[in-house]
C-alpha cells in the first residue's frame, strides 16, 4: 500500500464515524477500527521491506519553489512509531466503545481520534520537514478536542487549552528551528538534512537551530519545565489518556528527537541540554508520582518520568543509548497503555479514582488485578518483564556516563528515581488491589466485559513475552529502529536478555526495588512531609501567567486596535515612510535614461483639475454630498488619462466604475448626515496631514525616479504582447491577460466581488430587524418628499433606454477579445441600465418583475468561470488556460471563437448580479408597507394639487 494512502486513510475516515452514528454506535466503532485496521494492513504490508533496511518512498513535488514536497519515507524509526499509532489505535477503539457511556457523542470522539491518529502517522511518515509541521501542528489541535471532550467539565476545558498554549508555543519555536535547519542544508527534505551532520554542526546557526527544536520537542513530550500540562490533560477520557500519553502524542517529541540524532546529537550542548533535561524530568516526575492519589494523576507523572528516562538516553549522544531508548519505547508503550486503561476499569466500575476510596479490589476483580499485577511490575523493573530489560540497559548507561567530571551524578540521580519508580508502581497494586474488602465504595466494583479488558490484556502478553523472549520477539524492531536512529546498520554490541551476570545495572537494580519497598511502607509520614513541605505550583504559575499575558495583550490590543481607521492609516503609513527612507538611504540611484517629454495644455490642464478635485476632497469630507461630487471628478479625469495613455479598456472600466459607484453611495448617503462630525482634535488632523504630504511627495519622487530609468530586466508587458494572440487567441492584450494569463487572480476577483455583495446583503438582513429600521422608517415622513415620486421624463428614457443599453453591453462583451471591452465592462453597463429601472420606477415596481435571484446569478456567473477553467484539464492543460479556434455558421462568415468567451461570461454574470443585490440589499431600507404606488409613474398622493389618474394608466 502506498504511503501517501497510509497517511490519508484516518483523515479519510474520520468522516464516518460522525456519520454512522445515527446507525448506531456499533457501527460508528466499526467504521473507526476499520479504518484504522486497513491503515496498519498497509503498514505491515512493508515489513519485509523495512526489516531488509530498506527505506520505502514516495515522493510528490507540491510547490518545489518553497520546498513544500509531500514526501513520505518509511525506514525502521517510522515503521516502529507508525506501528505503535495504530496497532494501540487499534486496541483503544475496542475500549472506547464499552467505556464511553451513551450520552457522550461516540461519533464525535472517533472523529476526533481519527483526526489525531491522522497527525500522528503524518509526522512519523513526513519527509520533509514543512509538511512535519503542518502534521505536528495537527496533533496540537486535534489533541485540544479530544482533551476537551467533555465540555461539560472545566478541568476538561481548561486542560486543553493548557495543552494547546504549552505545546503550541513549543510547536511556534520549533517552526523557526527547523526552518533555520533546512536554510543550512539547503532543503527541506529529512533524507537530504539527515545526510548532512557535518555541515549542520559546523554552522553557526546549530546552537539556535537545536534549542528553538528542542522546544518544541520538550513541550510536546512533557520535559521540565513543560512538564505541568499533562496531568492536567488526564481530565480527558481515559481512552483519550491511554492513546495519547503512551503511544502518541507526548512520544512524537521523542520521535523527532531521535528522528534528528544523527545530526544533532554528538556535541557538548546536545548532551548538556538534553540529557539534563531528561534526567530532571525522570526524577522529579518520579518523586511527585508517589505522592499523587488519583490513579490516572499518578500514571501521568509516571508518565513524565519514563518520557523523561527515553529523553536522558537519547541525550547521552551513544549509540547503545539510543538502543536502550528504542527499547524502552516500545516496553513503556506496552505496560503504560494497559495501566491507563486497568486505571479507566477501576473509575468505570467503581465510581472513583481516588486510591485513599479503593484497595481489596482483588477480591472483586480479579482479571483487571492480574492485568495491573503484570504491567505495574513491568513499570517497576521486576524480571522477567520487558520493563527490567530497557531499565537495566538504562542504568547500565548511566554508570558510563559523566557529567560535569562527575562519576556519580548521573548514575546517582538515575538510581532515586528508579527507587520512586518502583514505589509508586508498588503502591498501584498494594493500595489499590490488596489489602481487605472495604465497605464503602461508590459503586460495587466487578470486572467489565470482555470489550473492556482485551486490549489491556493483549498488551500485557506482549511485555511477558518481551521479557522472556526479547531477542526474538523485539530484537529485529529494535536493530532496525535504533539503526535508523543511528543513522546506519554498524550498531555495538549488545544483548536483550534478562541475565547479564553480576553487573553495577544489577545491583542497581536491585537496590532500587529494596527502596521502593521501604519508600511504600514509609509513605504515610512521607506523605504528611510532602504535603506540609513548601514548594511551587506549576498551575497556579501558568494561570498567573496566562493572566499577565492576556492582560498585555489587552493593553497591546487596545492600544493599537480601537476601531479607528485614521489610527490603522496612521502607523501603516508611519511604517512604510520610515522603511522607504531606510531603503533609500542605504541604496544606490543610478543616472536618468530618459528625457523629460513635452507636456501639452490639455495633460497639465487635467492634472490640475485632478490635483484641486482631490484636495478638495480632503478640505470637504465632512460634507458627503459634496465629496461624492468631487471624488466623481478624480474619477473621470483618472479615466480620461487612461483614454490619454492609450489604455481604452481601463478608461471604459474606470467610467463605469464610477458610474454604479456614485449610484450605490447615493443610496447609501440616504440614510446618513449630511456632514459627518469632527472627531479629531486639530493636533491629530495636522499631524496626518504631515505624514500624508510626506508619503504622497516620497510616491511621486518614486514615480518620476522610476520613470527616468530603464529597467534592467525586461517588462512582461513584452511577453504577453508578443503570445496575446498565439496563446490566447486574442489581439486585445488586457483581456487576455484577465481571461488567460492572470485568469486565476480575475476568478479570485469575482468570488471576492460577490463575497462582498453576499456580505451586503447578509448586513442588511441583520440590521432590517433592529431598531435602526424603525429609526429609518420613523425619520422617513419628516423628510422632504419629491412631487412625482417616478418622473414620467425619467421612466420613458429608462424603459428606452434599457434595450440600447444592453445592446451595447452584448456588444461590448463579444468584442471584448480582440477589441476594447469584455465581461467585467460589459457586466457593469448592464447593471447602470438595471440600476436605472430601480431609479426611475421604485425599488417595488423593478423586484416585482425580478425573474432570477441575484444571488443565483453570482453562483451560476462562479460555477461558469471555474467549469471553464476544469475544461482545460481535459486537455492536459493548467487551469483556466483558454483555447480558441475558428467556426462557420451559414449565412455568417468565418469567425473566432475562445473558450475564453465562457470565462468572461461568468465574469458578466458575477459583476451584474454583485451591483444588483447590493443595490437591493441598500433599497430594502427605504422601502416601507404601504407606500409602494400602483403604477410606476403614479403621483404621489400626498399632494393636494395631484392630479386623479386613470387606473388602466401606463
Amino acid at each position: 500500500m502506498s504511503l501517501f494512502l497510509i497517511a490519508a486513510l484516518p483523515f479519510l475516515g474520520a468522516v464516518f464515524p460522525a456519520l454512522l452514528i445515527r446507525a448506531g454506535r456499533n457501527a460508528s466503532a466499526s467504521a473507526a477500527g476499520l479504518t484504522t485496521f486497513l491503515a496498519f494492513t498497509g503498514l505491515m504490508l512493508h515489513i519485509p521491506a523495512v526489516f531488509n533496511g530498506e527505506v520505502v518512498q514516495a515522493r510528490f513535488d507540491w510547490l518545489p519553489g518553497l520546498g513544500l514536497n509531500a514526501n513520505f519515507f518509511l525506514d525502521g524509526l517510522g515503521f516502529l512509531f507508525a506501528t505503535l499509532i495504530l496497532g494501540i489505535g487499534l486496541l483503544i477503539i475496542l475500549y472506547a466503545r464499552f467505556y464511553l457511556s451513551r450520552e457522550d457523542p461516540m461519533g464525535q470522539f472517533y472523529t476526533y481520534l481519527l483526526l489525531f491518529q491522522g497527525a500522528m502517522v503524518g509526522i512519523v511518515l513526513s519527509d520533509n520537514i514543512l509538511l512535519l509541521l503542518v502534521f505536528w501542528e495537527l496533533t496540537s489541535l486535534s489533541s485540544f478536542l479530544l482533551i476537551g471532550y467533555w465540555k461539560h467539565l472545566p478541568e476538561g476545558r481548561q486542560g486543553a487549552r493548557m495543552a494547546l498554549a504549552v505545546t503550541g508555543s513549543g510547536g511556534l519555536a520549533m517552526i523557526a528551528g527547523m526552518l533555520i535547519l533546512g536554510h543550512i542544508v539547503g532543503s527541506y527534505d529529512l533524507s537530504v538534512i539527515l545526510q548532512n551532520k557535518d555541515l549542520i554542526q559546523a554552522s553557526p546557526l546549530y546552537l539556535p537551530a537545536l534549542i528553538l527544536i528542542l522546544l518544541g520537542c520538550f513541550t510536546k513530550s512533557a520535559q521540565f519545565p513543560f512538564h505541568f500540562w499533562l496531568p492536567h490533560a488526564m481530565a480527558a477520557p481515559t481512552p483519550v489518556s491511554a492513546y495519547l500519553h503512551s503511544a502518541t502524542m507526548v512520544k512524537a517529541g521523542l520521535f523527532l528527537m531521535a528522528r534528528l540524532w544523527p545530526v544533532l546529537a554528538g556535541t557538548p550542548e546536545w548532551f548538556y541540554i538534553v540529557a539534563t533535561t531528561g534526567l530532571i524530568t525522570m526524577l522529579l516526575g518520579a518523586v511527585i508520582a508517589l505522592f499523587k492519589d488519583d490513579l490516572k494523576a499518578l500514571l501521568a507523572f509516571s508518565t513524565v518520568s519514563h518520557l523523561g528516562l527515553i529523553t536522558m538516553l537519547l541525550g547521552f549522544g551513544t549509540k547503545i543509548a539510543a538502543v536502550a531508548a528504542v527499547f524502552h519505547i516500545i516496553n513503556h508503550a506496552t505496560f503504560k497503555a494497559a495501566l491507563f486503561m486497568s486505571a479507566g476499569i477501576v473509575d468505570h466500575e467503581a465510581h472513583t479514582r481516588d486510591i485513599k476510596r479503593l484497595g481489596g479490589l482483588r477480591h472483586l476483580m480479579p482479571v483487571t488485578f492480574t492485568i495491573v499485577l503484570v504491567a505495574s511490575l513491568s513499570m517497576a523493573g521486576i524480571p522477567p518483564f520487558n520493563g527490567f530489560l530497557s531499565k537495566e540497559m538504562m542504568l547500565e548507561e548511566t554508570v558510563h556516563t559523566l557529567w560535569g567530571g562527575s562519576h556519580y551524578l548521573v548514575p546517582g540521580l538515575a538510581l532515586i528515581a528508579a527507587l520512586f519508580s518502583a514505589a509508586y508502581s508498588f503502591r498501584f497494586i498494594v493500595h489499590v488491589f490488596l489489602g481487605p474488602k472495604r465497605s464503602d465504595y461508590p459503586a460495587q466494583p466487578h470486572d467489565p466485559g470482555p470489550g473492556m479488558w482485551l486490549g489491556p490484556a493483549f498488551l500485557i502478553t506482549l511485555v511477558i513475552l518481551i521479557g522472556l523472549f526479547s531477542a526474538k520477539l523485539a530484537g529485529p524492531m529494535v536493530a532496525v529502529a535504533a539503526g535508523a536512529v543511528t543513522g546506519g546498520n554498524d550498531l555495538p554490541y549488545y544483548s536483550l536478555k534478562l541475565w547479564h551476570g553480576l553487573t553495577p545495572a544489577l545491583y542497581m537494580s536491585i537496590a532500587a526495588v529494596l527502596g521502593g519497598a521501604l519508600l511504600l511502607k514509609l509513605h504515610r509520614p512521607l506523605q504528611a512531609a510532602w504535603e506540609a513541605a513548601p514548594r511551587p505550583e506549576a498551575k497556579a504559575i501558568f494561570d498567573r501567567l496566562m493572566h499577565g499575558l492576556t492582560k498585555l495583550a489587552q493593553l497591546i490590543t487596545d492600544g493599537l486596535h480601537n476601531g479607528a481607521i485614521t489610527r490603522y492609516a496612521f502607523v501603516m503609513m508611519l511604517f512604510i515612510i520610515g522603511i522607504s527612507y531606510y531603503a533609500y538611504q542605504g541604496g544606490t540611484l543610478a543616472a536618468a535614461t530618459r528625457e523629460v517629454q513635452n507636456v501639452g495644455p490639455i495633460p497639465l490642464i487635467a492634472w490640475f483639475c485632478l490635483v484641486i478635485a482631490t484636495g478638495a476632497v480632503v478640505a470637504k469630507h465632512r460634507q458627503r454630498q459634496l465629496s461624492l461630487v468631487l471624488i466623481g471628478v478624480v474619477g473621470l479625469v483618472v479615466s480620461m488619462g487612461f483614454n490619454y495613455l492609450s489604455a481604452p479598456d481601463l478608461a471604459l472600466t474606470q467610467l463605469s466604475v464610477e458610474v454604479v459607484t456614485m449610484v450605490l453611495l447615493l443610496l447609501a448617503l440616504n440614510f446618513m448626515p449630511k456632514e459627518s462630525p469632527i472627531k479629531a482634535p486639530n493636533w491629530v488632523r495636522a499631524r496626518d496631514g504631515a505624514i500624508a504630504v510626506i508619503g504622497g511627495l516620497g510616491a511621486s519622487a518614486l514615480i518620476y525616479a522610476l520613470m527616468l530609468r530603464d529597467f534592467a530586466m525586461p517588462s512582461i508587458s513584452e511577453y504577453h504582447l508578443a503570445n496575446s494572440y498565439k496563446g490566447g487567441g486574442g489581439t486585445n492584450v488586457v483581456n487576455v491577460i484577465l481571461v488567460d494569463f492572470r485568469g486565476y487572480d480575475t476568478f479570485g476577483e469575482i468570488i471576492v466581488l460577490g463575497i462582498a455583495a453576499l456580505v451586503i446583503f447578509a448586513l442588511t438582513e441583520a440590521v432590517l430587524g433592529t431598531r435602526v429600521r424603525a429609526y429609518l422608517l420613523n425619520r422617513k415622513p419628516d423628510m422632504p418628499q419629491a412631487g412625482d415620486a417616478h418622473p414620467m421624463m425619467m421612466v420613458v428614457a429608462t424603459r428606452v433606454m434599457m434595450p440600447l443599453a444592453l445592446m451595447v453591453a452584448a456588444y461590448i462583451f463579444f468584442r471584448g477579445h480582440n477589441l476594447p471591452g469584455g465581461g467585467f465592462i460589459a457586466g457593469l453597463i448592464a447593471a447602470i441600465a438595471l440600476l436605472m429601472q430601480y431609479m426611475a420606477s421604485g425599488f417595488t415596481w423593478a423586484s416585482e418583475r425580478q425573474r432570477v435571484f441575484y444571488h443565483g446569478i453570482i453562483g451560476s456567473g462562479v460555477l461558469i468561470a471555474a467549469a471553464t477553467g476544469l475544461g482545460a484539464w481535459f486537455n492536459d492543460m493548467p487551469f483556466l488556460t483558454s483555447d480558441y479556434g475558428y467556426l462557420y455558421w451559414p449565412p455568417l462568415e468565418k469567425f473566432e471563437w475562445a473558450t475564453a468567451a465562457l470565462f468572461d461570461l461568468g465574469v458578466f454574470l458575477a459583476v451584474v448580479g454583485a451591483v444588483l443585490l447590493a443595490l437591493e440589499s441598500l433599497a430594502r431600507f427605504a422601502w416601507q408597507p404601504g407606500m409602494s404606488t400602483e403604477h410606476a409613474m403614479d403621483i404621489n398622493p400626498a399632494r393636494d394639487d395631484a392630479p386623479q389618474q386613470n387606473s388602466d394608466e401606463v
